[in-house]
């Protein structure tokens, strides 16, 4: 078992990072962290910046009560601001915020007005620091990562298949798209650490057909690997059957409807991975205290379907699922970009 303390290596790889996001002794910066956020990650972020020379604020907000009627997990949209007024302008304040929340900004709705007036932000997924150790950006990455998006938001089209039956098409017209490296030096960006992902949000009535997850697959709302196949039917965006017999299936139904929220079956976000560095293989090796599964979600190669939350689509619920697949093969106007859970071409 892992031992959570202040290691000298980790405030070394959190500087090293804090310094490929451009920071350095000119700029300021905020940690913004809540009650429930992994302490170890919040110190190191400290003592990383203060080793650049830079004095930074903290922002610890409580974690707010349970209003969920089931566990809220790796949605990507903390409601730890809780649109506060004071900590938004404290955040747009600074040129570098460091996010130590629980879930994460990715998609928080305050997100666009911290980053409206320059601030970038780096989420920090919560995870152990061994892994974030382990999975330190690199430098080569980014460009590639850069061509996947570049390749979304040219195509018109995203076909994904595999040998188990998954065949589902997604029209891109007008998606957003977007991915990340592992850091960011832009004002008015966000990414996370670790990266390695090329994501659309597919606009409303955009996506159809079915998605098979086979043994070995993962649901990484419940930190598990499929165990039995689970086929959804996916119509104008939306899951309307979960078949499958085994327990994995019944998880899925069991959770998705407990929110009594259609839109906790709709389509979120759909790509793949990118992170050579990520394995697949590794979410046992944690407790499940220890992981987010951020790892499993970049693994190169991996075809990553969502369910939940997609403002673009206007769907807004704290229902999600991220579910990474091995062995799926993604094109994108006839152009195979992953095939058979490998990456083609510039991406590799």
């Amino acid at each position: 078992m892992l031992v959570e303390r202040i290691e000298g290596k980790w405030i070394d790889v959190f500087a090293r990072v804090f310094e490929m996001c451009a920071v350095d002794d000119t700029q300021s910066a905020a940690i913004l962290s809540e009650t429930q956020s992994r302490g170890t990650n919040v110190n190191l972020a400290e003592l990383a910046l203060d080793r650049l020379g830079v004095r930074p604020i903290h922002i610890v907000l409580p974690t707010l009560r349970q209003s969920a009627p089931v566990p809220v997990r790796s949605t990507g949209a903390s409601d730890a601001i809780a649109g506060s007024p004071a900590v938004i302008s404290a955040l747009s304040a600074v040129d570098f915020v460091v996010d130590c929340t629980v879930e994460g900004l990715l998609h928080a709705p305050e997100l666009p007005q911290i980053l409206a007036d320059g601030s970038r932000v780096l989420m920090v997924s919560n995870e152990h620091p061994e892994a974030l150790e382990r999975l330190m950006p690199t430098q080569d990455l980014e460009p590639k990562v850069k061509s996947g998006i570049k390749k979304l938001i040219k195509a018109s089209e995203m076909h994904v298949t595999s040998a188990a039956g998954t065949d589902v098409v997604v029209d891109l017209t007008e998606a957003p798209c977007g991915g990340g490296w592992g850091y960011t030096t832009q004002p008015g960006s966000i990414s996370h650490w670790p990266g390695g992902l090329c994501l659309a949000f597919p606009k409303a009535n955009t996506v159809n057909g079915v998605i098979v997850m086979d043994r070995g697959d993962m649901n990484l709302t419940f930190k598990r690997y499929v165990e039995s196949p689970i086929t959804l039917t996916i119509e104008n965006d939306y899951v309307v059957d979960v078949a499958g017999e085994g327990t994995d299936a019944a998880l899925f139904r069991s959770y998705s409807d407990a929110w009594g929220d259609r839109d906790a079956y709709a389509t979120s976000h759909i790509g793949w991975g990118m992170n050579p560095g990520a394995r697949w293989d590794t979410l046992p090796l944690y407790d499940r205290s220890q992981t987010n599964g951020t790892e499993q979600r970049a693994f190169a190669g991996n075809f990553l379907y969502s369910t939940g939350a997609n403002e673009h689509a206007g769907r807004h619920t704290l229902g999600h699922f991220d579910l990474p697949m091995r062995n799926h093969s993604v094109t994108l106007d006839g152009e195979s970009v992953v095939v058979n859970g490998v990456l083609q071409g510039d991406l590799a």
